[in-house]
């Protein structure tokens, strides 16, 4: 195992890429600080010690979904108690508060509501930038998408333009989950495959829209899963150059229906993350999302080769729903401070990684 990290410090020295059986071996090892130490390495000569933050808040529009999803603690039926999905006056003001709070970014997802047009979330677009032309709006998932296409009776790329027309300015990265079909036919048999997520998000990236990817990891997968998904979106960033950041996130078991799913560890997510920073030579960046990791997990991942801690969030709902006991929101200052007493230097960035204040 010594001549594995060996190996890997010289290719990471020479901005060499790992393989498959590299990174699965990094998996099946032990040393959790040796795989630390690679990945602080590998993340040191892509970012030096800036760590990003952004000042955001969440709207969950709807969490009525025609699909039910059995990691998913989020979404309701129809007519079920605790169902809702927002007015656009309802969004107006969350985004209105949102721009008093300072935030420069709207992260919007929701669930595939039976009845509601493609018109609608066209309108809640264009709502959120009338607050503020300035506003960021980083909104739906390829599932989302899919979604839009078949009620629209459209193709992807007329439902991006229509967005993008509409306000859109990027895409979270979300409904991947795992791409491994045996896993992804357990977990959410309803949703579109990874496959079909792959194919919809390099056309997104063919019209220059930027998307975020992310692995949701903890669950009923393997380590060669994750090996797996990563090696899918490593390929697909070198033909599309579309992503801006990966996140893995953290399953959170309760309030869910996936018999035998395990959780995470803070072990697991440590070692997930700084593997994730070795292999995707590619993205330039790897985000801890405190909301389902905790804040502690999240700030100690700054030394496994982590460079981005989100943002302020504010009211997400999903990760919640499930199980997670993070707080719904953070100040900008306490995230400041987690990045500076893990010896970094915080850095407020826009959606696109524009640099807005180093602190």
């Amino acid at each position: 195992m010594n001549d594995l990290f060996e190996t890997l410090k010289d290719k990471i020295d020479n901005q060499q890429r790992i393989t498959d059986a590299e990174a699965l071996a990094l998996f099946e090892s032990n040393d959790l600080l040796a795989i630390g130490e690679l990945a602080a390495a590998a993340n040191r000569r892509k970012n030096g010690e800036r760590v990003y933050f952004n000042v955001n808040r969440h709207i969950n529009y709807t969490n009525i979904c025609v699909n039910q999803c059995t990691f998913c603690a989020f979404s309701k039926l129809e007519g079920e108690e605790d169902g809702y999905t927002l007015a656009l006056e309802d969004i107006r003001k969350k985004a209105e508060e949102a721009v008093a709070a300072g935030a420069t970014e709207i992260h919007s997802v929701g669930g595939l509501h039976p009845r509601l047009p493609f018109e609608f979330y066209l309108d809640m677009l264009r709502t959120i930038k009338s607050v503020s032309p300035q506003l960021h709006v980083k909104a739906f998932t390829a599932v989302e998408i899919d979604y839009f296409a078949k009620i629209s009776k459209t193709t992807i790329l007329e439902v991006i333009h229509a967005l993008r027309e509409a306000g859109l300015g990027s895409m979270p990265g979300g409904g991947a989950e795992i791409f491994a079909k045996e896993v992804r036919d357990k977990i959410c048999p309803e949703k579109i495959s990874g496959e079909r997520w792959l194919e919809i998000i390099e056309q997104i990236h063919a019209t220059g829209i930027k998307s975020n990817a992310t692995m949701l990891f903890g669950h009923l997968e393997n380590y060669a899963d994750r090996v797996d998904h990563m090696r899918r979106l490593r390929e697909l960033q070198d033909r599309s150059g579309g992503f801006q950041s990966f996140i893995p996130l953290a399953f959170q078991p309760d309030n869910t229906r996936v018999p035998g799913a395990k959780g995470v560890g803070g072990v697991d997510a440590l070692k997930t993350l700084a593997i994730s920073r070795i292999y995707l030579d590619n993205f330039q960046h790897v985000k801890a999302y405190w909301v389902m990791l905790g804040l502690k997990i999240a700030q100690t991942a700054l030394c496994f080769g982590v460079n981005d801690l989100d943002g302020t969030v504010i009211e997400e709902q999903i990760g919640h729903d499930a199980g997670a006991d993070s707080p719904q929101v953070i100040g900008k200052e306490r995230i400041i401070n987690l990045i500076r007493i893990a010896g970094k230097t915080p850095v407020e960035r826009d959606t696109l990684y524009n640099e807005l204040m180093v602190y």
